[in-house]
């Protein structure tokens, strides 16, 4: 015996099944950042990371820099330190028979003779004849004269047409520097005494005074090893 069929109409909304598989839109109130954005962050980032990287540099070069002044600074004080060591300077020794005052080596002669003569003696030894500076060395000087009655010549003669006592370095001797006893004309020379400087005239026959100059050297040593 057959069964009846029914039969049922389902009025189901056409847009139901798009719904459940379409994917749920966005809210409207999320903001959506344009490209140009984007690329601004970009092109930002990579100016911090630029910037960055040029201060580590800077700084390494300037510590680099540094670091290499600081060793040749060394470099220039070892070598100048080298050099004190191995030039050591020292002054000359006056010769036998010549007294050192100050920076000077005097040479006492025994034997009298004119004042051109005493020049040329001094010449053959490589001086000249005394130079007296100042007063200070004016006394030092005269200590060295043992007797007070003995006169010496010194480098210094009255000369025409200037009318001055002029040294034989070609100076004039300044006014009041030494007091001269006796007459200042022409052909007259200096001496030296003990006590006074007296003018006398250049052929007289006296003792003379030479004077050498001190110079330094710089003797040669072998640094240590």
């Amino acid at each position: 015996m057959d069964r009846p069929v029914i039969y049922a109409d389902l009025n189901l909304p056409r847009d139901s099944g798009l719904k459940s598989s379409s994917p749920p839109s966005p809210p409207q109130d999320i903001c959506q950042c344009p490209r140009w954005h984007q690329f601004a962050l970009k092109l930002g980032c990579a100016g911090i990371l630029l910037l960055a990287l040029t201060v580590i540099v800077l700084s390494v070069s300037v510590i680099f820099l540094g670091q290499k002044s600081s060793i040749e600074k060394s470099s220039v004080d070892i070598q100048e330190r080298r050099n004190e060591t191995t030039e050591r300077p020292n002054l000359l020794n006056c010769p036998t028979d010549w007294h050192l005052i100050q920076e000077k080596c005097l040479f006492i002669s025994q034997n009298p003779s004119p004042w051109n003569d005493s020049l040329a003696d001094c010449s053959t030894k490589e001086s000249i004849l005394l130079l007296i500076r100042d007063q200070e060395e004016l006394k030092l000087i005269q200590k060295l004269i043992e007797h007070e009655g003995i006169l010496y010549w010194i480098g210094l003669n009255f000369t025409l047409p200037e009318k001055n006592w002029r040294w034989i370095n070609g100076s004039f001797l300044k006014p009041d520097a030494l007091k001269i006893t006796g007459d200042a004309e022409e052909n007259n020379c200096a001496l030296i005494s003990k006590e006074k400087i007296f003018s006398e005239n250049c052929e007289a026959e006296n003792k003379w005074i030479c004077q050498k100059e001190l110079k330094s050297v710089r003797n040669k040593v072998c640094p240590d090893s």
